[in-house]
């Protein structure tokens, strides 16, 4: 099964990728963390895409695309995979089509004060990426990732200015997505307007939106 994860930043859509991938039994390939694995690896690659990141702009479409092509190569993907962050543009998913026929797009419905609710107290794992909350996704061990053991941290575009920004860059950007997979009939549309609803009662739904869990 060939997934995209739609919605802008703080939606979910690396909290939910992240648990339905070993449900699944297909990898999670989110573009940001790859990212961020090269900016602290300090690869060329890192050093391209920083400025951007931290900006809150989006990483050009020619870096991108080669980056999913590459990964999308690699024997883990053979039966489906769950995309996160990717496609970003129009131009992002016309390429994609061109390397692979993807079967759903779950587009994450977020009201806009939610999402700065948990940006507020959303925190990272710096050597993994695991997102936990604060309020409701603790750690077991305040500020360590149970993962695997890492420091958690606020991103540096996690900012309220930062994520303005992003949320802008989405609204102009990555939005009209939703019309293009609309018109292909694979989009599905999962809503989410509780601030303390547990990531399994959402991964539930939308679980039953791919038709797996009735």
């Amino acid at each position: 099964m060939k997934i995209i994860m739609l919605g802008s930043p703080g939606t979910g859509k690396g909290t939910y990728s992240s648990r339905l991938s070993p449900i699944l039994r297909i990898p999670h390939i989110s573009t940001g963390d790859i990212f961020r694995e090269n900016i602290a690896k300090k690869t060329e690659l890192g050093k391209k895409v920083e400025k951007f990141l931290d900006s809150g702009e989006l990483v050009p479409d020619y870096i991108t695309v080669e980056v999913v092509k590459e990964r999308l190569k690699k024997p883990d993907c053979k039966n489906g995979f769950i995309l996160d962050g990717f496609p970003r543009t129009i131009k992002q998913a016309q390429e994609l089509d061109k390397i692979t026929k993807i079967d759903f797009v779950v587009n994450l419905n977020v009201p806009k004060w939610l999402i700065l609710e948990r940006f507020s107290t959303r925190r990272t794992c710096k050597n993994c990426g695991e997102i936990y909350d604060i309020r409701s996704i603790k750690p077991k061990k305040e500020g360590i990732c149970d993962r695997c053991g890492g420091q958690l941290i606020k991103r540096e575009d996690e900012t309220p200015k930062s994520i303005e920004k992003r949320l802008k860059v989405y609204n102009e950007n990555t939005k009209p997505l939703i019309d293009y997979y609309k018109n292909k009939g694979i989009l599905l549309n999962a809503s989410c307007n509780k601030l303390d609803s547990p990531p399994e009662l959402n991964v539930k739904k939308i679980l039953n939106l791919l038709g797996v869990i009735k």
